[in-house]
């Protein structure tokens, strides 16, 4: 499985609430609508200044800490971010990531920079910088993983399986 798109970097520390406020939490009920307002207290107009559907957020560690609600993952998904690479990542966050399809990559993301076109290869385990002419190792993304990813997350290939093995 390869995931491209442009990068959009983030620091350290990057908790839940500055993902998606907590102010629209419980006021938007549509994920669409909640998308609209993805990192903006941290980044004024993101959303607007996003390539939807070929985005992959970058960050340094800590990505995801705080809340455990799935308002962050399903936001950022609905934003149109293809997936989301970080030095580390909140383990509650990457759980509530992949449970509805949104990739996660644990890789050193220093020397990317804003606006680098970026690969990701889960089946051979590279995480590639096109723009900058360099890749690293990310550890392989299990087959199964992959599966739920392209199904949407963890509900919809229960749904389709009623199992948890590889079809």
């Amino acid at each position: 499985m390869k995931i491209k798109g442009k990068a959009y970097v983030f620091g350290d520390n990057i908790n839940t609430d500055f993902i998606i406020s907590g102010r629209y939490k419980f006021s938007i009920t549509d994920i669409n609508e909640l998308a609209k307002h993805i990192m903006e207290d941290i980044a004024p107009g993101f959303y607007d200044k996003l390539d939807h559907g070929n985005a992959i957020l970058v960050a340094g560690e800590n990505f995801g800490m705080g809340s455990s609600r799935e308002q962050a993952p399903l936001a950022l998904k609905a934003a149109g971010i293809n997936a989301v690479v970080a030095k580390s990542f909140a383990r509650i966050f990457f759980r509530n990531a992949f449970n509805i399809g949104l990739p996660l990559v644990e890789v050193d993301t220093s020397g990317v920079e804003e606006g680098d076109n970026l690969e990701i290869d889960l089946d051979m385990g590279k995480f590639v910088d096109i723009s900058r002419g360099w890749e690293r190792e990310i550890t392989p993304l299990p087959q199964l993983m992959q599966q739920i990813l392209r199904e949407g997350g963890m509900i919809e290939y229960f749904g389709n399986h009623k199992t948890l093995t590889v079809q």
